[in-house]
């Protein structure tokens, strides 16, 4: 039985999703259980979390710059200032377990969490562990994750591998109809279609790309679904086989479209397209930190689950590459079935699970 919950972290969607989707299958089980989120003031959970129905409060905690900053001078402060409120706060709230998902906040509140012997829980997406968590790895009790040999950040008997959540509406993929999705689409439902993507924010190179090669597109019958992020307008005049989006409500109709996805390697992309089963090119964000989303990409690789492009190759090989994928159905339904063994449909039933064993 749980009765309070602390759940901590956010600054991407890669961090919020799992935490809702934690937060949603403890209410699912214990109706009656409070949970409280805690984030960093600014960032993108302030307002996400709300939004899912769950009360957050903000700490002033932030990040290095990596620029020579005189913002950096005040850090200090502001971790102060952080722990001291979330010392505060865990005391008022006193919860049974408190659970990070990575960003600046986790730290923070598990730190103070671990100090006050509260049982403490990591979900860490990647397969390369984030700074913040790995700072707890002396702290939390388990380490929830998604991929194999994280004994280097992690203590081994301290790791449980139980994947990372996906939204339940992508678990449903399987069971739509392509071609009626397609058409539902306002797309030919016979053509094949690319959906592309970058995160919410969009992907300049993957954006870049595809405007240069919508004509060599077209020339070979293939139909694009892209998702270009609001900081990108797209010229698609002439080019009716292309839909561009600033962004896809319905990713679970377009996962259920597509032949092929192209996309960047974040966790939590990497895990719905594990789940989707969709053949896929991955073309990792050089700009993230210890450059985790190749690491991601590469896990997958090894096992002959997708095909990567490095950032600073798309220009000259994506379009080419998404081509040839489309016309060889033989390695379609290779890269199909080996992604599709990487799934983890039960993740957040698995995590959730973990978390009661800390309150006995």
């Amino acid at each position: 039985m749980l009765n309070k919950v602390i759940i901590s972290g956010g600054g991407t969607g890669g961090h919020i999703f799992p935490a809702v989707a934690i937060a949603n299958e403890i209410k699912r089980r214990y109706p009656n259980c409070e949970i409280l989120f805690v984030g960093a003031l600014g960032k993108m959970e302030m307002e996400k979390i709300p939004e899912a129905g769950y009360p957050i409060v903000g700490l002033p905690i932030r990040g290095l710059q990596r620029t020579i900053s005189l913002s950096n001078l005040n850090l200090p402060f502001l971790i102060i200032k952080s722990l001291w409120k979330a010392f505060n706060l865990i005391r008022e709230f006193k919860p049974e377990v408190v659970i990070g998902v990575g960003g600046y906040a986790s730290a923070t509140t598990l730190y103070v969490a671990s100090k006050l012997r509260i049982p403490c829980l990591v979900q860490e997406q990647n397969s390369y562990a984030g700074l913040t968590n790995k700072l707890l790895a002396n702290k939390a009790m388990k380490f929830c994750v998604a991929y194999e040999n994280m004994e280097q950040f992690f203590p081994k008997e301290k790791i449980v591998i139980t994947g990372n959540p996906v939204r339940k509406v992508i678990l449903l993929v399987e069971q739509k109809n392509q071609e009626e999705e397609k058409a539902n689409l306002g797309f030919d439902k016979k053509q094949p279609l690319v959906l592309a993507v970058g995160g919410s924010l969009g992907a300049l190179t993957i954006n870049n790309t595809m405007q240069s090669g919508l004509q060599q597109l077209a020339d070979n019958g293939i139909q694009l679904l892209w998702q270009t992020g609001k900081n990108f307008t797209p010229n698609t005049e002439g080019f009716l086989q292309t839909k561009a989006l600033s962004f896809i409500t319905d990713m679970a109709a377009a996962y259920a479209a597509a032949d092929i996805v192209v996309s960047r390697a974040g966790a939590l992309s990497i895990s719905e397209l594990c789940v989707t089963g969709k053949p896929v090119i991955l073309v990792p964000s050089p700009n993230v930190a210890e450059d985790h989303q190749t690491k991601n990409a590469k896990a997958l690789v090894k096992n002959e689950a997708a095909i990567m492009i490095a950032d600073k190759d798309a220009n000259q090989f994506l379009i080419s590459s998404m081509i040839a994928l489309l016309k060889n159905e033989e390695n379609k339904n290779k890269l199909s079935l080996a992604i599709k063994k990487m799934a983890s449909p039960n993740a957040v039933n698995l995590i959730v699970n973990q978390i009661e064993l800390l309150k006995q």
